[in-house]
C-alpha cells in the first residue's frame, strides 16, 4: 500500500487543502498520515478540527510516497523550519512526490528544491517563490518532476488527483 504524510499548521492550516486531496487519496487506496508540530487537535480556518497522527519531527521521508504540506495562513509557521527543509530535501533527494498547496510552496522554495523549476502558490506569494529562483506560472496546480504544487483552494481537487 502506498502511503503519504499531509502536512499541517497547529493552527489554520486551510480545511479543503487537507479534507479534499486526503478524500481522494484515501479512496485511491493510499494510507495517509496528518503530521503537525503538536499532537493536539489541529484548528482550520474554516473551523475543522483534525488530531494529528504524528509529529512533523519523527517523520521519515523513506516511510513514504508522498510528503505533502497543506496551506492556509499558519503554514507560513514552516518557511523557515529546519526540520521541514531536511524532509523536503530527503523526500525530494529519494525522488519521492513532494507536494504543496496554497502559501505552502514557499516552504519547498526556501528549502531550496524550487530552484530553476516551474511552480505555483498563492498569488500574494509569487514574489516569494521569484527570489527564490522559481518559475513561477500562476497556474492552478504545477508539475515539475516529482514536485507538484497548487495556487489555493480552489485547486484542492485536481492538486489531490495528481498527487
Amino acid at each position: 500500500m502506498k502511503k503519504a504524510v499531509m502536512i499541517i499548521a497547529k493552527e489554520n492550516f486551510r480545511d479543503e487543502e487537507l479534507l479534499v486531496p486526503k478524500e481522494i487519496l484515501e479512496k485511491s487506496g493510499i494510507e495517509v498520515k496528518v503530521a503537525s508540530t503538536s499532537l493536539e487537535v489541529a484548528k482550520g480556518v474554516l473551523g475543522a478540527q483534525v488530531k494529528p497522527d504524528i509529529l512533523v519531527n519523527s517523520i521519515q521521508a523513506k516511510d513514504y510516497d508522498a510528503v505533502i504540506f497543506i496551506g492556509g495562513a499558519g503554514a507560513s509557521q514552516y518557511w523557515n523550519d529546519p526540520v521541514a527543509h531536511a524532509l523536503i530535501q530527503s523526500a525530494y533527494n529519494d525522488k519521492k512526490i513532494v507536494a504543496a498547496i496554497c502559501i505552502a510552496p514557499v516552504t519547498l522554495a526556501k528549502a531550496g528544491i524550487l530552484k530553476g523549476k516551474r511552480a505555483t502558490v498563492w498569488s500574494t506569494d509569487a514574489g516569494q517563490l521569484r527570489f527564490n529562483g522559481v518559475e513561477y506560472t500562476d497556474n492552478g496546480v504545477e508539475i515539475d518532476g516529482t514536485i507538484i504544487t497548487a495556487a489555493g483552494p480552489f485547486a484542492a481537487k485536481k492538486f489531490g488527483e495528481e498527487i
